[in-house]
């Protein structure tokens, strides 16, 4: 029968219709595509000589789900409820043949088919949650029909697919094929199930396995934490209840209703709108094209400590050898000591096998000799945050090795240029800004220095992606990206104690807003006495208060918070008075501060802060900033970062507010020059620079 359209066609083997869809790069569900099954399976079922189908795709990957640049446009060409009730409605045996993933619409196209075949290598699932979505095309009304609920409730809300083989446990699977077989396996499949005359297994027309009030309310309970503040968990729930206790088209009903409430919705608005910017972070604008990507095949690290074993497990995982460097063996023992032990629990908690954890061991080099640095690719130093002390690293790194290496600073703030200048080769000098932990938390500010070679650039970026980071490049200012727009936050949080608030109440309202913790119970997990030193400290602030007493956080059992055996924070009397004293001693007059107030003081002049570094070029685009604080600084994805947020408040709002604080607080809260154009020409900072 040949092409069906550009992307579709149809071949009829000994009485099996093959359908191939052919949409590179990933099959996605395109108004070409659903045209294309459309008219194929039309004419499958048309010719009398076809006993069954088989739909199958080239290239990479099965259908792996719906196109997202339709999103919010005019529907065009057939829908997929029309291609899906033409598959399920076939009077004729339908399989899908499946290899990569079968994602999203993918999966909801599978499971209209009467059986499913994949390769082992496949995977399965229903991501949309992770957009702010639910599946909106039966997937949550048939995928429990066939799991059964309890295991349907997992997967639509984790978003996480399964393996074929799990899969096949489940039913979701009729039947395994090699992975160098797949058609041939298919066809065959097909032609048993015709000549075995299996009946055609509607999924929709099967009942749903397990699904009790009880389990709905126990999974609730048990995910309350986590789901907290996201609308699509809850309407994913709901849409499975609706599975478990209505007629399918009542089911299907209901599942549009929340799919079309969550898609007019800003919650996925902002987790699509993170979905671009992650990707979008990664292209550089004026990057010369031709830029050669340099060589990386040893890493050296110097310093074990916290940061440096963590950056080291970053590349070790990787498969990339790693040299680390100390200047005392009990340092070194020590760091190399955690990084075992971190490796270890992985593998206790089955993440990773046990020959995985001593083949990274088996690429650690520990050495207390500065020299062994020679003949890396890259250094990355993680010493202390000190000018001077940077300086003299990069000094003796620039002495000790190779031309053509890169040299990078792990540096949280400082200068990147001067550490370069230290340096006769300063454009091979770049900032590596991991985040602690360093092996888990997935942002790497890339700082790029006036000097820095386009090709280190594009090198580093390209290996942020082999070590399981999102990089994101900022220019030189005092704490980059993040750590400048996290400054003024703290800055009027310290602010708000004086004036009338507790610690206690400025945390609620920014874990409320949505963020893991607020700036007191933050600073007390890292450690008060981080750069405090007893023999300087003079009293003069809260911290320095703080740390006099011994209470420098969670490890003392007591900071801003008591904290009690489990590590529970408890708002705490002596703190309470020790704020009513220094207030009264500044002669502050305290007042009441409302939660709106806490609110707007905190997370406004971050956003005017995130303006200024637009202003300034020290970021790319106001999305590069989105990403840094959802990745960096556990910003709430359903709020699309706070430049998307401050979108979504509405700029002249915004700075309104900080006029009326800047009458009565000063200048912190003066609105940037950009932040007020944008806000009389109605544009957005999400969109700057994009």
């Amino acid at each position: 029968m040949g092409n069906v359209n550009t992307v579709t066609d149809l071949q009829v083997e000994d009485g099996i219709a093959v359908v191939t869809l052919d949409s590179p790069p990933v099959n996605a569900l395109s108004a070409a595509v659903r045209d294309g099954l459309d008219a194929a399976f039309a004419r499958a079922i048309d010719d009398a000589l076809v006993s069954a189908i088989v739909l199958i795709c080239a290239g990479r990957t099965f259908i792996a789900g719906a196109d997202i640049s339709e999103f919010g446009k005019a529907m065009t060409g057939a829908s997929l409820f029309d291609v899906q009730n033409r598959m399920e409605g076939a009077p004729k045996p339908v399989v899908a043949a499946i290899h990569g993933t079968a994602l999203g619409g993918g999966l909801e196209v599978a499971l209209t088919c009467h059986y499913r075949v994949a390769v082992p290598s496949a995977k399965l699932g229903l991501p949309e949650v992770k957009l702010g979505l639910l599946p909106g095309a039966g997937g949550t009304q048939r995928l429990p029909r066939i799991v059964g609920a309890a295991k349907a409730l997992e997967m639509v809300t984790s978003g996480t697919p399964v393996g074929a083989k799990a899969g096949l446990d489940m039913g979701l699977v009729d039947e395994l094929a090699p992975e160098d077989g797949l058609k041939a396996a298919a066809v065959a499949f097909a032609k048993k199930i015709v000549a075995e005359k299996r009946p055609l297994k509607k999924v929709r027309d099967l009942d749903v396995k397990g699904g009790t009030p009880e389990l709905f309310a126990e999974f609730r309970k048990a995910n309350a934490r986590k789901f907290r503040g996201f609308d699509a968990p809850e309407a994913n729930i709901k849409c499975i209840e609706a599975a478990a206790t209505l007629p399918f088209e009542d089911g299907l009903k209901r599942e549009r209703e929340l799919f079309m409430g969550l898609m007019s919705g800003v919650q996925s608005a902002a987790q699509r709108y993170v979905f671009f910017a992650e990707r979008q972070a990664a292209k550089i604008p004026n990057l010369p094209k031709d830029a050669q990507l340099r060589t990386i095949k040893k890493v050296g690290v110097l310093g074990a400590g916290t940061m440096g074993g963590g950056i080291t497990m970053n590349f070790l995982s990787a498969g990339i050898p790693v040299t680390i460097v100390e200047v005392k063996e009990d340092a070194l023992q020590r760091g190399v000591g955690i990084i075992r032990k971190n490796y270890e629990a992985s593998a206790a908690k089955g993440r990773m096998k046990p020959e995985a954890v001593e083949a990274a061991m088996g690429r650690l080099t520990p050495t207390l000799d500065f020299g062994a640095l020679a003949d890396c690719d890259l250094v990355i130093e993680a010493v202390f945050e000190n000018m001077d002390i940077k300086k003299d690293v990069f000094a003796r790194l620039d002495a000790t090795v190779k031309q053509g290496a890169i040299l990078a600073t792990n540096t949280s703030y400082l200068n990147v240029e001067e550490i370069a200048a230290a340096t006769k080769r300063p454009h091979d000098v770049v900032g590596m800004h991991f985040f602690s932990p360093a092996n888990v938390m997935r942002l790497l500010e890339v700082v790029r220095g006036d000097k820095t070679a386009p090709d280190v650039l594009a090198t580093v970026m390209e290996l942020s992606k082999k070590i399981g980071k999102v990089a994101v490049v900022a220019g030189v200012c005092h704490g980059f990206i993040g750590n400048r727009m996290l400054s003024p936050r703290q800055r009027e949080a310290q602010k708000l104690l004086l004036e009338g608030a507790m610690p206690w109440d400025v945390d609620r309202v920014l874990t409320e807003f949505g963020m893991p913790m607020g700036p007191f119970q933050m600073s007390d997990l890292a450690g008060l006495d981080i750069g405090w030193s007893a023999a300087t400290s003079k009293g003069e602030t809260l911290r320095d208060r703080l740390c006099e007493m011994d209470r420098r956080g969670q490890k003392t059992k007591a900071g801003f918070y008591d904290y009690d055996e489990t590590r529970k924070a408890i708002p705490s009397p002596v703190v309470e008075k020790m704020i009513l004293d220094y207030a009264a001693e500044k002669g502050v007059n305290r007042r009441p501060i409302s939660d709106e107030e806490i609110l707007e003081r905190c997370l406004y002049p971050l956003v005017n802060e995130g303006a200024k570094v637009l202003e300034e070029g020290k970021a790319y685009r106001g999305s590069d900033i989105d990403i840094v604080w959802i990745n960096g600084y556990s910003w709430p994805v359903y709020r699309g970062g706070p430049m998307f947020w401050g979108d979504t408040v509405g700029l002249k709002t915004i700075v309104e507010r900080l006029r009326h604080y800047q009458n009565t607080g000063g200048d912190d809260f003066a609105p940037s020059k950009l932040l007020v154009e944008l806000a009389e020409s109605g544009g957005k900072l999400s969109g700057y620079g994009g």
